[in-house]
């Protein structure tokens, strides 16, 4: 089986920063693309940062400037970097990785809880 586990989340005030982390461990062999997902309550989950294998990253509009995504290909881990935290990035974050073969495959980790407020 495959398995994603975050770490980093907490309670940090405004202005504040946080590193999560997303150790994956198990029957994976690609890992094409790495990424961060983040659901608050009674929102929809939303794509938070995204790295392909070639160092490509994607990031929500909101999130810009503010967070940086990486990943450490030899510790089969995904980072990342929040600074300048708001109390709208409260929600629960979630690791994803999409493996693509002849389908692509996604695995999700359980989540980490992020509150910012004062």
């Amino acid at each position: 089986q495959v398995q994603l586990v975050e770490s980093g989340g907490g309670l940090v005030q405004p202005g504040g920063s946080l590193r999560l982390s997303c150790v994956v461990s198990g029957s994976i062999f690609r890992t094409d693309v790495m990424g961060w997902y983040r659901q608050a309550p009674g929102k929809e989950r939303e794509l938070v940062a995204s790295i392909t294998s070639g160092s490509i990253t994607n990031y929500a509009d909101s999130v810009k400037g503010r967070f940086t995504i990486s990943r450490d290909n030899a510790k089969n881990t995904v980072y990342l970097q929040m600074n300048s935290l708001k109390p709208e990035d409260t929600a629960v974050y979630y690791c994803n990785v999409k493996a693509r073969l002849w389908t692509e495959r996604n695995y999700w980790g359980q989540g980490t809880q992020v509150t910012v407020s004062s």
